[in-house]
């Protein structure tokens, strides 16, 4: 069955980043001149996604506002000759997929956000987009896990190689035996959620994109709350694992984590490096800043 349908979760309360998410969404803190989740939402539009459901929560409206239209600004841009700005706003809210939002009403655990969406999915595989992790491949990594699902028909979760210092942040893979069954995809005996650094299984860290079987709602239906008094989604995941095939897709691309202050800011200047606005004004003041830096 065809992959066409995918969940970004956007409920979370953004506390790495306050005060700011006091009265704005994390998700539309800007990289640049557009806001993290236009990144995630033109990824899966441009991996062939159609239907993308926005799991949100409270104070997150400016979500939905962003992709619709605003007839008051598109008239005032239009009667003042601002045809670029206006052609840019207008292809936010026609970006040629379709979006539907849900609410989550209590933070409890990515799991849980998840299972708001079995309805949208109904029977069919399905990818999951967080927005805290953008990707950048010659190949998108929603597309790769996709081809990946053409194969094998069954779940797959990206992966990266992290420090192994820092493998208690995320969850991580046990492969099993060699584990490699493909170039990028391995076999695994187990999924682990947040272990301690002594009792990792491997540096190998689930990152931000999933694609899942429809299977998974049951599981989630009756899973107990796991770290942090959560639904863990690692979880689910593993005890899928126990009744049909899961695997791990090694993604060899770069990721930039806007999820802490330190990564959206290291993202913001790689982002502002690349963009024909400012990338040479930029360039220019970071060499200068370099320069100032060495005399102090």
């Amino acid at each position: 069955m065809k992959v066409r349908k995918a969940i970004i979760p956007a409920a979370g309360l953004g506390t790495r980043f306050l005060p700011a998410t006091k009265a704005m969404p994390k998700e539309m803190l800007p990289i640049g001149d557009r806001p993290t989740i236009q990144f995630i939402v033109e990824e899966a539009k441009s991996a062939g996604i159609e239907d993308i459901l926005i799991v949100t929560g409270k104070n997150k409206r400016a979500i939905e506002n962003y992709f619709d239209s605003n007839p008051e600004l598109e008239q005032d841009l239009e009667e003042t000759g601002k045809v670029k700005l206006l052609k840019l706003t207008q292809d936010i809210t026609n970006l040629g997929v379709n979006l539907y939002y849900t609410r989550q009403p209590h933070p409890a655990g990515l799991g849980d956000a998840i299972y708001r969406a079995r309805s949208f999915v109904g029977g069919e595989p399905f990818v999951v987009m967080l927005g805290d992790d953008l990707m950048k491949d010659k190949v998108t990594l929603t597309k790769q896990l996709m081809n990946d699902y053409d194969k094998t028909h069954a779940s797959t979760i990206a992966v990266m190689q992290v420090p192994h210092k820092e493998v208690s942040k995320y969850g991580v893979i046990d492969p099993e035996g060699k584990g490699k069954v493909d170039k990028d995809l391995y076999n695994v005996k187990k999924f682990v959620e947040k272990p301690a650094v002594d009792k990792a299984p491997s540096d190998f860290a689930i990152i931000g994109r999933y694609l899942l079987t429809p299977e998974i709602f049951e599981i989630l239906e009756n899973q107990k709350p796991g770290r942090g008094g959560e639904i863990q989604l690692t979880d689910a995941i593993d005890t899928l694992n126990q009744t049909q095939r899961v695997f791990a897709h090694v993604f060899r691309g770069q990721r930039f984590d806007v999820g802490n202050k330190e990564g959206y800011l290291e993202t913001s200047i790689q982002y502002g490096l690349r963009h024909l606005e400012t990338r040479d004004a930029l360039k220019k003041y970071i060499i200068d800043l370099g320069k100032q830096l060495e005399k102090e």
